[in-house]
């Protein structure tokens, strides 16, 4: 029979570090830039832009696309480190358990 006491006493250690995770996350800053550097996007540890930074060359009428395709660019990319470092903690939490390949939990 396996060892409920102890399961449930695991659950709540992966309970209480995921809960602590999701707070680094919150708390977490990371940029993604696009066109050389010109445009800058900083997104939180949930993947909301909190900041777009461009540089002024680019703020011409006839920039426009680029500029917007630059912003999609850079936000991706931010949004990439995001979900990396989302996976990177929860492997922290994860770790030793026989999770099934490709469980999310974020």
């Amino acid at each position: 029979m396996p060892d409920f006491m102890g399961m449930m006493k695991k659950a709540q250690e992966m309970q209480a570090k995921m809960a602590e995770i999701q707070a680094q996350l919150e708390a977490a800053m990371v940029e993604g830039t696009a066109g050389g550097g010109v445009v800058t996007v900083r997104l939180n540890g949930k993947g909301e832009m909190i900041h777009a930074e461009i540089d002024p060359s680019l703020l011409k009428a006839e920039e426009k696309e680029i500029v917007q395709d630059l912003l999609v660019a850079a936000h991706a990319e931010a949004r990439k480190k995001v979900e990396a470092l989302a996976a990177d903690k929860m492997k922290e939490v994860t770790a030793g358990l026989p999770l099934p390949p490709g469980l999310k939990l974020f």
